[in-house]
C-alpha cells in the first residue's frame, strides 16, 4: 500500500507548524525588545519603585540573559499549541477509515476516504468484493444443496416405488408364471442397484465438501490404462448395442495419480455411455502432442445446449434429463473429473453440437517418459 500522498501531506503540514512557530516566537522577540520591553521597564518603575536604571538592569538580567531559554520554550509552547489544533485534521484520517470498516462490516454505502488515503480505499473496496463474492459462492453452495436433496428425494422416490409395487405383486400373486416371475425380479433388481447408485452419490457429495484430494503420483501409462477402459463397462456397452473404439499411441507416459486419472476417464465415459445413442461408437483416442497428453472421448446421441455447456462441470450440475432416466447421478462425477485435471496442471473441456459430444483432456507428459512432437 502506498501511502506517498499522505506522507507528502503530514510533512507540508508539519513544515507548517514550524514555521508558524518560529515566526510567532520571532514576532514575540520584537515585541519583547520593543514595546513590550519598554512597558517592562515601566512595570518596574512605577509598581515597584525602581529606578529606570535599575529596572532596565533587572528587566535585561531577567529575560536578556536567558532569552535562549526563554525562546525554547517559546518555541515548544507555540509548536504543541498548533499541534494540537492539528490534531484534529489528522484523526480525520482514523475517523475515515473507521467508517470505512463499518460501511465493510455492515454492507452499507460505497466506502469513501480522501484522496491521500486511496490506497487504503482500494483495499477496503477490495476487500469488501471479496467478502461478497464469497457471500454469494456461500449462498450458491447452499442452493445447490437443497437442490440435491430434492432432487435426490425425487428420484429415490421414483426406483423406491417401483420395487415397493413389484415386490407387493410378487408376494400376492403366488401363481404368477414363472417367466414373468423373473421379469419382475429383473425389473426388481435394477431398480434395487439404481437406489445404491443415488445413496453412494449422495455420501459422495459429503466426501467431496469434506476432503481434499491427496494425489500419489507416480509414472502411469495412459494408453495401458485406457485399453481396459472397454471391458469395464462391458455390460452397460452391449445391453444398449454400443461399442467402444480405443484408438491409442504406445505408451503414453504422465507423472500421476493412477486411481485418481482412472476416475476421471470412467466419470467421462460413463457419460458418454448415459446420453449416446443406442447402437452408436463410443470413440476414445490418445496422442502424445507438444508435452501433453491428449485424450478424447466422442460419443454421438443428445446434443448439449450452448448455455449448458459452461456449467457441465460445475458440483452438482445435471441436465435435465438425467432425471428422467436411470442414470442421473448427483452431479459431481465431471465437478471431481475437473478437479483431478488441475491438480495435474492439465486441461479438460468439452464441445458438443450437431449429435456430437467431445470431452478433452490434456495432461502434461513426464520428463522422461512418453514422447514428444
Amino acid at each position: 500500500m502506498n501511502y506517498a500522498k499522505l506522507r507528502m501531506k503530514v510533512f507540508i503540514r508539519m513544515l507548517i507548524l514550524i514555521i508558524l512557530a518560529i515566526i510567532a516566537v520571532d514576532i514575540l522577540y520584537l515585541l519583547v525588545r520593543g514595546r513590550l520591553g519598554e512597558g517592562g521597564v515601566l512595570l518596574l518603575q512605577h509598581v515597584f519603585g525602581y529606578e529606570y536604571s535599575d529596572a532596565l538592569s533587572i528587566y535585561e538580567s531577567t529575560f536578556r540573559d536567558h532569552w535562549e531559554i526563554i525562546m525554547l520554550i517559546a518555541i515548544s509552547a507555540f509548536f504543541l499549541i498548533f499541534f494540537y489544533f492539528s490534531l484534529s485534521w489528522f484523526t480525520k484520517y482514523f475517523n475515515e477509515v473507521n467508517a470505512g470498516m463499518d460501511a465493510l462490516i455492515k454492507d452499507e454505502a460505497d466506502i469513501t476516504l480522501s484522496p491521500e488515503m486511496s490506497s487504503m480505499e482500494q483495499k477496503l473496496i477490495f476487500v469488501k468484493q471479496t467478502l461478497k463474492k464469497r457471500e454469494l459462492e456461500v449462498q450458491v453452495a447452499e442452493q445447490n444443496k437443497r437442490d440435491l436433496v430434492m432432487y435426490l428425494a425425487h428420484d429415490i422416490k421414483t426406483p423406491l416405488t417401483s420395487v415397493i409395487g413389484y415386490l407387493s405383486l410378487l408376494n400376492e400373486a403366488s401363481d404368477m408364471p414363472k417367466e414373468q416371475q423373473e421379469k419382475y425380479m429383473k425389473i426388481t433388481l435394477d431398480k434395487a442397484y439404481h437406489l445404491e447408485r443415488l445413496i453412494h452419490d449422495f455420501f459422495e457429495v459429503e466426501r467431496y465438501n469434506q476432503q481434499t484430494l491427496q494425489l500419489n503420483k507416480q509414472n502411469v501409462d495412459i494408453s495401458y490404462m485406457l485399453i481396459q477402459m472397454p471391458d469395464e463397462f462391458y455390460p452397460s456397452l452391449t445391453t444398449a448395442g454400443k461399442k467402444m473404439v480405443i484408438d491409442a499411441e504406445d505408451t503414453i507416459t504422465v507423472y500421476g495419480d493412477a486411481d485418481k486419472l482412472a476416475r476421471v476417464f470412467n466419470n467421462i465415459l460413463k457419460n458418454a455411455v448415459a446420453y449416446s445413442d443406442d447402437n452408436s461408437t463410443i470413440e476414445v483416442a490418445a496422442k502424445a502432442h507438444e508435452g501433453m497428453a491428449n485424450i478424447t472421448f466422442t460419443n454421438t446421441g443428445q446434443t448439449i445446449p450452448p448455455d449448458k455447456q459452461n456449467s457441465i462441470f460445475d458440483k452438482f450440475y445435471r441436465l435435465d434429463d438425467a432425471r428422467s432416466t436411470n442414470t442421473g447421478g448427483a452431479g459431481l462425477g465431471l465437478a471431481i473429473a475437473k478437479e483431478i485435471i488441475m491438480r495435474h496442471e492439465g486441461q479438460i473441456g468439452m464441445q458438443s453440437e450437431n449429435g456430437k459430444t467431445v470431452f478433452s483432456v490434456k495432461i502434461p507428459l513426464t520428463s522422461h517418459g512418453g514422447h514428444y512432437e
